[in-house]
């Protein structure tokens, strides 16, 4: 053999170890995020997910007081102070030979646009209901979300240890209100002060949980369900319910099929309650069975496929000042096909050039380590420059650019005032850094001399934020001077479209941070006059993907 030919071999050879560590690296990954209302208990389910994985030895819930430990997911001190999420952060831990990815997003609804970013990242939901209310608007809302991207859903019912409504009443509601079908993996024995564990639903054991001291893993016991020790246990009244509704639903209900929870069509369905720690460990179980490895991906030339033996993956995230010591501003990146590699040099769809990537981070909340290397369904942190923008791929390789991420309709606008002229510099770098990493959106006046920008929000809470975040991380102290709209659409066609009708009445026209014609309303019933007057004027709700264009910056 020649010496060119046995080359040739074993780098053959290198190339298929290779791409089968690659293989195996994507079958080991899991990545989900979590979609509910505010107060169905996301962040402490979240924290008793990390505390059964292992990567946290006590978890704290939400409202910490005292000695109680603050929750690992909340970094900001705002989200400290009021006891919600408003900040996504990316947690990632081993468990049973699986690699997870946990996106976690905010809880409050002035904040799903940030939630919908995070959701374009994930390849599996985790919808969490409150076992009293049952459906919320938020996750209805999110529901939707992951319907358009087919996301695979799994339902986690939560509060099982407190009143709620009946089982059955909330499996009808999710299957006649969101058209999803469910299948319930386990199901409760009892519920509110008589909760006493759940029958797994396959096997037909009876798991019986025992309250922990507050958190710490629960203990759980796992036994036959024709057990002669379960009598002494649990009421036998409790459990003949219980076995009495498995059955109708083994009569009535679909079966378990894979493809179909793979196509978001069917729900595996869990009870539980996280504060407790019932049922979160057989949920974690299955949902490390049951779930969706890291899928394909859209690009602009078609699906890319993990296995792709290249790097390439999208920014879903910017986040200024996680590290206050630092003032960092930190890109989160979905590794989306090939092995990344510390150091190693991408380029950047969007503006051509390459980039070398030297200090790439796992993220875990605000804690963060430099990690070598990543793969498809992981989350990388890199240092942003003020380079990257949301949805911007990175790729090494023939060129790919994955589908953008929109912005959607704001609902609350304002003029934002620096009252201190001296401040201008901090004041233009905090507006231009917070708009970056979508934090809320940033609208300009059509009068060039009108300089301060107008913040374009969801909810309220998001306005608050941004000031917060301009007074504690920029130093700067500004004013809100609200403006009396509450729709906006974004002239399909641009400028030019807008132009062609004339004259338009009852609505203000500004600019977006890409220079794009945007009208504001007072109401709906104002945007509804103006498409009656001007048919062939085309509005939408959403703004256009940004693709190889530079904001505008104050």
């Amino acid at each position: 053999m020649t010496s060119s030919s046995s080359t040739g071999a074993a780098q053959n050879a290198a190339a298929d170890s290779e791409q089968q560590a690659l293989a195996e690296a994507v079958a080991r990954r899991r990545n989900f995020a979590i979609i509910s209302h505010p107060d169905a208990g996301k962040t402490t389910l979240t924290e008793k997910l990390l505390l059964y994985g292992g990567a946290i030895q006590q978890a704290g819930a939400v409202k910490a007081k005292g000695e109680q430990r603050k929750v690992t997911s909340d970094w900001m001190e705002l989200e400290k102070q009021r006891g919600i999420s408003i900040t996504s952060t990316v947690l990632q831990f081993d468990y049973d030979g699986s690699t997870i990815n946990l996106l976690d997003t905010p809880g409050h609804q002035d904040f799903s646009e940030d939630t919908y970013r995070t959701l374009a990242a994930a390849d599996n939901a985790v919808m969490l209901e409150d076992a009293a209310k049952g459906l919320e608007p938020q996750t209805r809302k999110l529901f939707e979300v992951c319907r358009l991207r087919r996301i695979p859903i799994f339902t986690f019912i939560n509060k099982m240890d407190r009143p709620g409504r009946d089982p059955l009443e909330l499996i009808d509601e999710i299957e006649s209100e969101l058209g999803l079908v469910c299948w319930p993996v386990n199901w409760p024995i009892g519920s509110g002060d008589r909760f006493r564990g759940v029958i797994d639903r396959r096997s037909r054991d009876v798991l019986l949980f025992t309250r922990a001291e507050r958190g710490r893993q629960a203990s759980e016991q796992r036994l036959a369900a024709g057990s002669p020790e379960l009598a002494a246990l649990v009421e036998p009244e409790l459990l003949a319910q219980a076995l009495e509704e498995l059955e109708l639903l083994d009569g009535a209900g679909a079966d378990l099929d894979l493809e179909l929870v793979h196509a978001g069509e069917l729900s595996p369905v869990f009870f539980g309650s996280a504060m407790t720690n019932f049922g979160v460990h057989p949920f974690l179980d299955a949902f490390l069975e049951l779930a969706q490895r890291p899928v394909a991906r859209t690009s602009q030339g078609g699906p890319i496929d993990p296995l792709r033996p290249e790097f390439s993956g999208f920014v879903f995230k910017l986040q200024a000042n996680m590290d206050p010591r630092h003032r960092d501003r930190i890109a989160f990146v979905r590794v989306c096909s090939g092995r990344f590699d510390k150091d190693m040099s991408v380029r950047h769809a969007r503006s051509g050039r390459t980039i070398r990537l030297s200090r790439p981070q796992k993220l875990f909340g605000q804690d963060r380590e430099v990690v070598d290397n990543a793969y498809p369904g992981d989350v990388i942190g890199l240092n942003n420059p003020g380079m990257f923008a949301i949805g911007d791929t990175l790729y090494v390789g023939a060129k790919v650019e994955y589908e953008g991420i929109p912005c959607f309709s704001p609902e609350i606008f304002a003029w934002l005032r620096n009252p201190n002229p001296s401040a201008f510099k901090s004041f233009r770098k905090g507006v231009n850094e917070l708009r970056e990493e979508g934090a809320v959106q940033i609208l300009y006046d059509t009068d060039a001399s009108k300089r301060d920008p107008i913040l374009a929000a969801v909810g309220q809470l998001q306005m608050e934020v941004v000031q917060y975040r301009l007074e504690n991380e920029y130093g700067v102290e500004t004013r809100l001077e609200p403006l009396g709209f509450s729709v906006a659409r974004w002239v399909v066609g641009g400028w030019s479209a807008l132009e062609s009708v004339g004259r338009i009445f009852n609505c203000k026209t500004v600019r977006d941070a890409w220079d794009r014609p945007v009208l504001l309303f007072k109401n709906e019933w104002n945007l509804n006059q103006l498409k009656e007057d001007h048919p062939e004027l085309e509005l939408s709700a959403v703004a256009p993907v940004v693709s190889g264009v530079e904001p505008i910056a104050i």
